[in-house]
């Protein structure tokens, strides 16, 4: 009986393997997803193909949806069923999944809290030497997430969009824009984009006929959805910089370009693809280019880097930060 409740673990942690483990080039009811042939698992699993068949019926019987198709092509994998059931995970797997539980992200509703329920659950079963590497590298690591006071954003809300993006259907929905003004919009999504606490949704917009990116917290889904649509070509390749740019940059009235004497890898430490592009020029120096409403926010913005600097453009930043000099030296005496 232990041999067989050994091997049908090792039966299920093989199909459990989507990845490297599995025989490369065979797909099988998944739609893309590499399958397993009887012949390949009982290779593997040391029995005959009718052993492995009466084991996949076990594994049936315990709630383990594995689908089959017969052929040459066909083979066995594991389905989505209707719950979830257990996983197996190797050492390495099991202490990512509880570190990526620790550093939990900010920003969606309810995911801290979900992610905490999960971890203990997890750490319950650990073997005390994964338990030892996960509290380790817990006692020793500090996320920078104490300083997120942005509005929360639903996590149904990220669902309806992802879902908009992977089916190519418009979404209709209420936006509330930074200065407050609400509007109706009709959109074709095509990406989310997540920045620390901050998720953005990149869509066409149909009305204004061109490409917008709207924080996802300030978005009202409006269903009924629809119709589908024919994918458009992107507005860039690495939308991560797309979207970057169109909310430090583009989104204000005065912008700037000025050189940090520190490196590209240095300077992202403390600036956020937010607050301003980055642009390496050597290994002791970078470009920043940022914007905000204002020349006294901007030049606040750029002193608050703590890094030396000069103004490339525009020559008012300049006038403007030689103005502030000498309101600070008058007021130092």
């Amino acid at each position: 009986m232990l041999e067989t409740s050994a091997r049908l673990l090792r039966l299920l942690s093989l199909l459990q393997t989507h990845g490297g483990l599995a025989p490369p080039g065979r797909s099988g009811a998944g739609g893309g997803r590499r399958s397993w042939s009887g012949a390949e698992l009982a290779e593997r699993l040391g029995v005959t193909p009718r052993t492995v068949r009466r084991d996949v019926d076990r594994l049936r019987e315990l709630g383990y949806p594995v689908h089959s198709v017969s052929g040459t092509a066909g083979g066995y994998q594991l389905g989505a069923g209707a719950e979830l059931p257990p996983l197996l995970l190797d050492d390495e797997e099991a202490v990512a999944v509880a570190l990526g539980l620790r550093m939990a992200p900010v920003g969606i509703e309810g995911v801290e809290e979900s992610s905490v329920r999960a971890l203990a659950k997890l750490e319950q079963v650990l073997p005390d030497r994964l338990r030892r590497r996960v509290s380790t590298l817990n006692a020793y690591t500090v996320p920078m997430t104490g300083n997120h006071s942005g509005p929360a954003i639903d996590p149904h809300v990220l669902t309806e969009l992802a879902h908009a993006c992977r089916d190519r259907q418009r979404v209709r929905f209420a936006y509330r824009a930074h200065d407050g003004e609400a509007s109706r919009r009709s959109v074709e999504p095509l990406r989310l984009v997540c920045s620390r606490a901050r998720w953005y949704l990149v869509a066409w917009d149909l009305d204004r006929m061109d490409w917008r990116t709207f924080r996802a917290d300030r978005i009202t889904p409006k269903p009924p959805h629809g119709p589908r649509f024919d994918p458009r070509e992107p507005p860039a390749d690495d939308l991560g910089g797309y979207v970057s740019e169109r909310v430090s940059i583009a989104a204000y009235a005065q912008r700037a370009t000025v050189l940090l004497k520190v490196s590209a890898e240095r300077a992202a430490e403390h600036i956020s693809p937010t607050a301003g592009v980055l642009e390496a020029v050597d290994e002791e120096s970078c470009l920043l280019h940022t914007g905000a409403h204002t020349l006294d926010v901007l030049a606040v913005h750029v002193l608050l880097t703590g890094f030396d600097f000069e103004v490339r453009e525009p020559l008012a930043l300049r006038g403007h930060l030689t103005t502030m000099r000498d309101r600070l030296d008058r007021a130092l005496g």
